[in-house]
């Protein structure tokens, strides 16, 4: 059997959760239909000709990239320029796109989490905060025959989590009374008389992100026709998400000793480096995608040097002044994304017993060539 365009989506949202990208991201489904069987996934950074061909190769019905087709808002859909071109095609050979870009930079053991794993670093906090989580208080009521079953699917669909813990709770017994109305079917009891049953209170953390599928689980597992149950705003701090990582390597080592390490690693045969090569950097920032903004606070968090892409001339200028490396990789080292995101899918789709095929894009989307 082959997973549903939108089951693919779910697995690939659940790793990168929409909630977690910056405002005015472009990211979701950009062009095609989720309502389809997929037979084969391409996981791609970028989407150009070459790639839409190894698509229609591969005979891909999704491809998931990381940077988006549509940037802006189309005025018109001209299939005599090069980008109308290459929606044409995709339309024509029924192939949808996807994107999971800053939310999958964001998302812990994503973009920036695989980079700085690569690197060395340990235990890396974000760089830069951009989402603190909302938590939620639930309360449900549920008859005691039935408090495992409910509490299991509400714990499961990730409410609970405390920190590094998961599946906590806290649950109490006591008298739940209601009367069934005119044209009620109850589980319990029998319409228009009043009713008393032993029932447990759960209560429970609920991220905000998330609700609404901890719900679901919660309604569809309780055997109520009517479930009662509270949902309400804590004053508390959950997890905090952003850009970035910034940690300690898990050994000191010199620039030109690291810039090898980065080569290696993120596998690039060029980089651009500010500052001494034989300094000794013992704590590094890393940042997928373009880092210029990023240099300060890479700074004011203690790093010795950001490995990141796309630094500006005069932002090189005031690192070096400042006595702050920096290793510009690249945007494109981000292809790490590639092979990690369709490791994931394959584990999600065979749990779920799908035979749909994940592929890993071939083409090297480098715009830039050194000579």
């Amino acid at each position: 059997m082959f997973a549903k365009g939108q089951a693919v989506i779910q697995y690939m949202e659940k790793l990168a959760p929409k909630h977690l990208a910056v405002p005015d991201d472009r990211i979701g489904l950009q062009l095609g239909s989720l309502q389809k069987d997929i037979q084969n996934v391409l996981i791609a950074l970028d989407v150009n000709d070459e790639v839409v061909e190894e698509a229609i190769r591969v005979k891909a019905d999704l491809i998931i990239a990381h940077h988006a087709i549509i940037f802006r808002p189309l005025k018109h859909l001209q299939t005599d320029n090069p980008m109308g071109k290459l929606y044409e095609k995709l339309i024509k050979h029924d192939i949808a796109v996807y994107i999971s870009h800053t939310n999958l930079d964001i998302t812990e053991g994503g973009m920036n989490d695989w980079m700085a794993e690569a690197i060395g670093i340990q235990a890396g906090i974000p760089l830069n905060e951009e989402h603190t989580e909302q938590l939620l208080k639930l309360v449900v009521f549920v008859p005691k025959s039935h408090h495992k079953q409910v509490l299991n699917a509400v714990l499961d669909a990730g409410a609970g989590a405390i920190g590094n813990y998961s599946h906590c709770s806290f649950n109490t017994e006591g008298d739940g009374t209601f009367l069934p109305g005119k044209g009620t079917n109850p589980f319990i009891g029998q319409a228009g008389k009043i009713e008393t049953v032993e029932e447990m209170r759960i209560e429970t953390i609920v991220p905000h992100g998330i609700r609404s599928k901890i719900v679901q689980a919660m309604i569809k597992a309780h055997p109520y026709e009517e479930v009662a149950y509270d949902l309400y705003p804590l004053d508390l701090k959950g997890r905090t998400f952003g850009l970035g990582r910034v940690g300690r390597l898990e050994q000191p080592l010199s620039l030109v000793d690291l810039v090898e390490v980065v080569k290696q690693n993120l596998d690039v045969k060029h980089v651009r480096v500010v500052g001494d090569l034989t300094r000794t950097i013992r704590k590094a920032a890393v940042l997928g995608g373009s880092g210029s903004r990023y240099v300060s606070p890479a700074m004011y968090k203690g790093a010795d040097v950001i490995v990141t892409g796309d630094i500006d001339y005069h932002t090189a200028q005031d690192a070096l002044m400042a006595g702050m490396a920096i290793i510009d990789a690249g945007h494109n080292v981000e292809k790490i994304m590639k092979a990690k995101v369709a490791e994931w899918m394959r584990e999600q789709l065979h749990s779920g017993r799908y035979e749909t095929e994940v592929h890993v894009s071939e083409i090297n989307t480098e715009p830039f060539q050194f000579l």
